[in-house]
């Protein structure tokens, strides 16, 4: 029996989800979809510098996963600079990492999606409660019910019809 999926977590949503090589008309350009965990396990290795059991923990997945995920945006990444294509950055099975918090004591916070940490999340901030546990709020998550899993139904929809 298989393993049981496990959602990828991410903490940071990219503001700009589309790169291309200057000078190219995008009708010319091949395009590479990188997905929002591959983005997220980069930017935790590369950009903060974490080591690679860090990363994963903060992604909810297996170091080796995370090596698997990673292993495949460096591929793509790669594969775009070099070879002159397109990153489209969207889809993917992940759930967004809470960002609200409440105490056993009533109080409620939301803290700035890059701020989200151990540290940040350990006291209430009102009455340093050490009992803290995060709101979940619906529509993100695994399962099919994600924004990466209906972007990745939309881009598929939209695939199929431009054939």
């Amino acid at each position: 029996m298989s393993r049981p999926f496990k959602c990828r977590r991410v903490a940071f949503m990219p503001g700009v989800t589309y790169f291309k090589p200057a000078g190219i008309p995008l009708r010319d350009l091949e395009e590479i979809r990188l997905s929002v965990e591959e983005a997220e396990a980069l930017r935790l290795k590369e950009l903060e510098g974490l080591e690679q059991e860090q990363s994963a923990e903060k992604m909810n997945i297996s170091r080796q996963t995370f090596q698997r995920v990673l292993a495949s945006a460096r591929h793509k990444a790669a594969d775009a600079l070099l070879n002159g294509k397109a990153i489209r950055i969207e889809g993917g099975n992940f759930e967004i990492s809470p960002r609200r918090f409440h105490c056993a004591n009533g109080h409620e916070w939301e803290v700035p999606l890059e701020t989200v940490s151990d540290e940040t999340t350990q006291l209430c901030p009102v009455c340093n409660a050490p009992a803290v546990e995060p709101i979940m709020t619906g529509g993100f998550g695994c399962g099919g019910k994600g924004w990466g899993w209906r972007r990745r139904r939309l881009a598929a929809g939209n695939s199929e019809a431009s054939k």
